[in-house]
């Protein structure tokens, strides 16, 4: 709840936590497509591990060309 109540205030942080717990299923129950949704706010706002677990989503799912380009960008964030 609190991590959702960070989300809604604007929290980074938050969007990115929330978006690993529901894409793996830790603590809530598992929901990819709104993990993938609070990585995205994330990544817009400038979260380079969210935009390099994006990259991930769309190797795993054969979109090579543009998981390249989230791996760019993360890469250029600051994320090894």
């Amino acid at each position: 709840e609190l991590w959702t109540e960070a989300a809604e205030l604007g929290s980074v942080n938050a969007h990115h936590h929330l978006g690993v717990m529901y894409y793996d299923g830790e603590v809530v129950e598992e929901d990819k497509p709104r993990g993938i949704r609070h990585w995205q706010q994330a990544a817009l706002k400038g979260n380079a591990q969210s935009r390099h677990n994006l990259g991930a989503v769309e190797n795993i799912n054969g979109n090579h060309q543009l998981a390249a380009q989230h791996y760019m960008i993360s890469a250029k964030m600051g994320c090894e």
